[in-house]
């Protein structure tokens, strides 16, 4: 299954209205998905909202699991924890996922989300695997 599938068979109605883009994918679960600006998700002062960033971040480890899987396989979120370190105005993110350890019913993540080559978020995951 390829990861646009993924992305849009199994993920709510909300998440699809990110409008998050497959960039990048590699078997061994690298993914970059891109975030497209948009002033729906601008919170008050016009910066992009941390719960997008961060429910891209949740989409792209899920899409990663997947495809180093071989294809969608339930699972659920244990621990995102992000940083955010700058705010983002007007652009759009690449949402870069490495998974650092991939077991039978655990999966580690490193999320990096940049702008023009800069970290400005990012975030640690940990997945249970249900299957």
């Amino acid at each position: 299954m390829k990861p646009e599938e993924i992305l849009r068979d199994d993920f709510a109605p909300w998440v699809l209205e990110l409008g998050l883009v497959v960039e990048e994918v590699a078997e061994d679960g690298t993914v970059v998905l891109r975030l497209p600006w948009s002033d729906r998700l601008a919170r008050e002062g016009g910066a992009l909202s941390g719960q997008a960033l961060m429910a891209a971040a949740d989409t792209a480890v899920v899409i990663a699991v997947s495809v180093a899987k071989g294809g969608f396989v339930p699972m659920t979120t244990v621990q995102l924890s992000t940083s955010f370190q700058r705010p983002v105005m007007g652009r759009d993110v690449l949402v870069g996922v490495h998974l650092s350890k991939l077991g039978r019913t655990l999966a580690f993540a490193e999320i990096d989300m940049t702008v023009g080559g800069t970290t400005v978020a990012h975030a640690s995951a940990v997945y249970a695997i249900l299957e």
